[in-house]
C-alpha cells in the first residue's frame, strides 16, 4: 500500500499532466496479465501518451481544477487512465486494439479537446485516419493543382515542337532547303 505522502505526490504529478493534455481515456484493467499491461504501456508510450493505474481518490483529487475534472469525478471500481498531449486518434487506435485483443480491458469513457465522449465515440475516433495520414492527404491535395499547372505549361512548348517537326517533315515552310520566302517590299 502506498503511504499518504506517496499518494499526494502522485496526485500532484498527475494534476500537472492533466492540466496540459488534450485527451484522457478512462478504462478498467482488472484481469489483465502483467505481460499484457507491459505491452499496453509500451504501445501507449510509443504513441506519445501515458498509461497509469490510479486510485479513484487520487484521480479525482488530481483532476480537480483541470479540464478532465468531469470525467474523473465519482469513480467506482478499478480504473486506469491513458492520456496524451498530442494525437488523440493514435491513442484511441492503440487502446481499441488492446480492447479487442484483451477482453478484460474495457473503456469507461473519454475526454477529448474539452468534451466528454462515450465508448462508441472512442471507437469511432479510432477509425479516423492518423495525423500523419491526414497531413499526407492534405499535402497531396495542395500539390495536385501545382502539378497540373506545371504539366499544362510544359505541354505548350512540347506541342509547338511536335507541330514544327511535323510541318518540317511535310515541307510546309517553303521550297527545297527549307528557306522562307522573301518578304515583299512595299
Amino acid at each position: 500500500m502506498k503511504k499518504k505522502a506517496e499518494k499526494v505526490k502522485q496526485s500532484e504529478e498527475l494534476k500537472i499532466q492533466l492540466a496540459t493534455v488534450s485527451t484522457v481515456i478512462l478504462s478498467t484493467f482488472q484481469g489483465i496479465t502483467v505481460e499484457q499491461d507491459t505491452k499496453l504501456r509500451r504501445s501507449v508510450q510509443a504513441a506519445g501518451g501515458h498509461y497509469e493505474v490510479v486510485k479513484n481518490t487520487v484521480a479525482e483529487r488530481a483532476a480537480a481544477g483541470t479540464p478532465a475534472e468531469g470525467l474523473l469525478k465519482n469513480l467506482k471500481g478499478t480504473n486506469s487512465i491513458a492520456y496524451t498531449k498530442t494525437d488523440p486518434v493514435a491513442l484511441a487506435k492503440i487502446l481499441t486494439k488492446v480492447a479487442k485483443d484483451v477482453p478484460a480491458f474495457q473503456f469507461r469513457a473519454g475526454w477529448v479537446e474539452g468534451r466528454v465522449i462515450s465508448i462508441q465515440e472512442i471507437n469511432q475516433l479510432a477509425l479516423l485516419p492518423s495525423k500523419e495520414e491526414l497531413i499526407g492527404k492534405l499535402m497531396f491535395l495542395l500539390n495536385a493543382p501545382a502539378q497540373r499547372i506545371a504539366t499544362a505549361l510544359a505541354a505548350v512548348p512540347r506541342g509547338l515542337a511536335v507541330v514544327t517537326s511535323e510541318a518540317a517533315k511535310a515541307n510546309k515552310f517553303g521550297g527545297a532547303g527549307g528557306t522562307a520566302p522573301a518578304a515583299e517590299t512595299a
